[in-house]
């Protein structure tokens, strides 16, 4: 007998029965979960590929306004300066900016380098262990 959504009614079943439709039943219900996880899969991968495209095409853009706006800036210093040295002063500045971010990232890799790696500290305990026996 069936119900209205289409389940059988189990409730004139033996114990044995049911017991017996167990395994069927955990199997159906890996197969399920299976592939909702590989719909899941697919349909984030998707939504992730399709967000990292328009990322990049932000980022070409704003990759390609960067000299827009230096242009800007030079044509802006001209009206008070030759243009030769609105484009200097404007060079010097860049390279200016360039050389204390250069400074700060390296000060900041010199404290990386100097800094313990967490596995080199394991291996130093079990070496202090291993000469304590």
């Amino acid at each position: 007998m069936t119900t209205p959504r289409g389940f059988r009614d189990r409730s004139d079943e033996g114990l044995l029965t049911l017991v017996g439709e167990v395994p069927e039943l955990i199997r159906n219900l890996i197969t399920a979960e299976v592939e909702a996880a590989k719909a899941w899969v697919r349909r984030t991968s998707k939504d992730a590929g399709i967000g990292s495209g328009w990322i990049v095409g932000a980022l070409f853009l704003l990759f390609w306004s960067i000299p827009v706006l230096g242009a800007f800036i030079i044509i802006g210093l001209s009206a008070w300066m030759p243009l030769w040295a609105a484009a200097l002063t404007v060079l010097v500045a860049l390279l200016l900016g360039a050389a204390i971010m250069a400074l700060l990232g390296y000060r900041r890799w010199r404290k990386v380098v100097k800094s313990e790696n967490p596995v080199q500290s394991i291996v130093k305990d079990v070496e202090a262990v291993r000469d304590e026996l």
